[in-house]
């Protein structure tokens, strides 16, 4: 189980931090494939369920809709070993994007796309290197485009919007070099 509930934490952390901050995440205890998300506020919530609501990943619709829970809960003291596992607390997650007020991130928000803005990357990573981490992780890519002002950022096509939402899931904070990691998002532009 420890896998696949790792695997699981990690996919719905990745899916939900492009909208907003996420504070917790529970697995459901008798149904593995649900999970309670709390982010850092309703404005986040709502763009999360907008914009994940509908949309595929791993072959599955994803559905999102408010919970009756206004928080999710830790687990307390003598909580089963089990119980403790399914639930992750991530509000001092160094991948947040939208704790400093105003920031710039904010206005970069949008609905999942087959075009991902990368960002955070290290000059001395190619093009190359970048369309290979995304193919050998089985992705296709269409196209591919640095930043013109600045090479720590690029534009890259893939083949589906199905397609970027997995390789989103899968490479947000891959790491790049001994100290960088990869921003990934989705853009509205395309190349």
């Amino acid at each position: 189980m420890f896998d696949s509930t790792r695997h699981m934490f990690l996919t719905v952390f990745a899916a939900s931090c492009v909208y907003g901050d996420v504070q917790r995440v529970k697995i459901l205890f008798n149904k593995k494939e649900n999970a309670l998300v709390q982010m850092s506020d309703a404005t986040q919530a709502q763009l999360a369920m907008s914009h994940l609501n509908g949309q595929r990943l791993h072959g599955n619709v994803i559905r999102v809709t408010l919970s009756k829970h206004p928080v999710v809960q830790l687990p307390r003291g003598a909580a089963g070993q089990e119980e403790q596992a399914l639930t992750r607390d991530y509000a001092g997650s160094a991948l947040h994007r939208f704790k400093k007020p105003g920031s710039k991130n904010f206005n970069n928000i949008f609905p999942p796309s087959a075009t991902l803005h990368l960002s955070n990357i290290p000059s001395s990573v190619t093009e190359d290197v970048l369309k290979d981490l995304f193919s050998s992780g089985g992705f296709t890519v269409k196209a591919f485009k640095f930043f013109q002002k600045d090479r720590k950022m690029a534009l890259m096509q893939l083949a589906s919007v199905d397609e970027a939402i997995e390789a989103l899931v899968t490479l947000h904070d891959r790491q790049l070099d001994h100290n960088q990691h990869l921003r990934v998002s989705f853009s509205k532009s395309t190349i």
